[in-house]
């Protein structure tokens, strides 16, 4: 064997075999590209994206793992989706609203405040080190 060498087996490798597969359109209503990987649980992926989220609930994206797909702004594209394993839920990734806020001022009243968010109170947020050297208090 030479280092770095890849050796792969003779024969067509196929990817998500068995698993149930779902066609539909994504189109990107943003002003901005937007990238989905691999594995992300679809329905969890940028508002931006217009498709059908409730036939995407438990799928993700059915290309080969390590990738993603890129969305051009005004662009549609259509998609296969492929079955999460398991129990296909996905904890902790983005968690998603009923509604999304409709102006600015909306999210930012059910915003936490930054240090509410980082600790879970303003009482137990952690103080700052003295972090200056050689200095005299």
């Amino acid at each position: 064997m030479i280092p770095g060498e890849i050796r792969t087996g003779s024969g067509v490798l196929e990817i998500n075999a068995g698993r149930e597969i779902r066609y539909t359109t994504v189109v990107n209503d943003g002003d901005r590209p937007i990238q989905v990987g691999s594995h992300l649980h679809l329905p969890d992926a940028n508002p931006a994206l217009s498709f059908d989220r409730a036939l995407a609930e438990g799928f993700r994206l059915d290309i080969p793992s390590g990738t993603s797909l890129r969305f051009e702004p005004g662009v549609g594209a259509d998609v296969a989706l492929v079955a999460l394993g398991g129990r296909r839920e996905v904890p902790g990734l983005v968690v998603r609203t009923k509604r999304a806020p409709e102006t600015v001022s909306d999210a930012s009243e059910t915003a936490p405040e930054p240090s509410e968010a980082a600790s879970g109170s303003p009482e137990t947020a952690p103080e700052s080190a003295d972090t200056t050297a050689g200095e005299e208090n």
